[in-house]
């Protein structure tokens, strides 16, 4: 009896170091970001700026009414979910993060800035490449000159980060996201081409990989977010007025913190 006791507690003692050890990362924080208000949007017509034949080409077609291009400033779906807007955990400051972001990457195309929204890092690279040429027309066959110009907003005040005209398919520009005097705990970044004054594009400063830019209907998903109460804020630039709005979220390892996020 003895010996064989002793086989059973041998192959249970294997079976338990075999068996892993379960671990986590931290836990999610998903949900909803929703907007109490209606749905807005401005107009520009396409011969009051350059490539008037070119930029009617988009072919997100809910962007263009016949001889109008429209800006989707406010986009209200289903349940009133609220896309374009931003969701980021703000009480983490990662500095390995910010050390290793490798910039903001925004494309020119069909006289449209993508993406439309997202986030950038104090300090770290914002780059925008132009997609765009017209072949029909002799003046931009080798590329539609765009003039991306950003600014650092805060409040109702804006300054210039860069001002650089691409006037080539294919031409870049890479220069660094400038906040200053704690404007990125506040404020945002804009970016705007001074050539089609509907190219516009919104982003969200960061210190940390914990956010995410909601689906079309205002859902997200945060994964491996360290177990703890954090302060998140969900933000858009034009619905409530471009203020950021703040929540606290209580994350456990494992789990599932839900976050409904209306924004009045």
């Amino acid at each position: 009896m003895k010996r064989a006791l002793s086989i059973v507690l041998g192959v249970a003692a294997v079976a338990f170091v075999a068996a892993p050890f379960t671990s986590f990362a931290g836990g999610t924080i998903a949900g909803k970001v929703t907007f109490a208000g209606k749905a807005e949007q401005k107009e520009f017509l396409f011969s009051k700026f350059p490539n008037p034949g070119f930029c009617p080409k988009n072919p997100r077609k809910e962007l263009i009414d016949g001889d109008k291009r429209l800006l989707k400033q406010i986009e209200v779906g289903k349940d009133g979910g609220l896309k374009n807007a931003v969701v980021a955990v703000v009480d983490i400051e990662d500095k390995a993060f910010m050390d290793g972001y490798q910039g903001t990457e925004v494309i020119a195309e069909f006289c449209e800035f993508l993406p439309f929204a997202g986030v950038v890092v104090n300090n770290k690279s914002f780059k925008v490449e132009n997609h765009d040429a017209d072949p029909d027309d002799p003046k931009s066959v080798q590329g539609v000159l765009h003039n991306p110009h950003s600014f650092v907003v805060k409040g109702t005040s804006s300054a210039t980060g860069f001002n650089i005209g691409l006037a080539k398919k294919g031409d870049k520009l890479d220069k660094p996201v400038v906040f200053r005097g704690g404007a990125e705990k506040d404020g945002y970044y804009r970016l705007q081409c001074d050539q089609h004054e509907f190219m516009q594009g919104f982003y969200l400063p960061v210190s940390n990989p914990h956010f995410a830019v909601v689906k079309d209907d205002g859902s997200f998903e945060i994964k491996d977010v360290p177990a703890g109460k954090h302060k998140v804020v969900a933000w858009h630039p034009f619905a409530g007025k471009g203020k950021k709005i703040e929540f606290d979220v209580d994350v456990t390892d494992g789990g599932t913190a839900n976050l409904k996020a209306e924004i009045k």
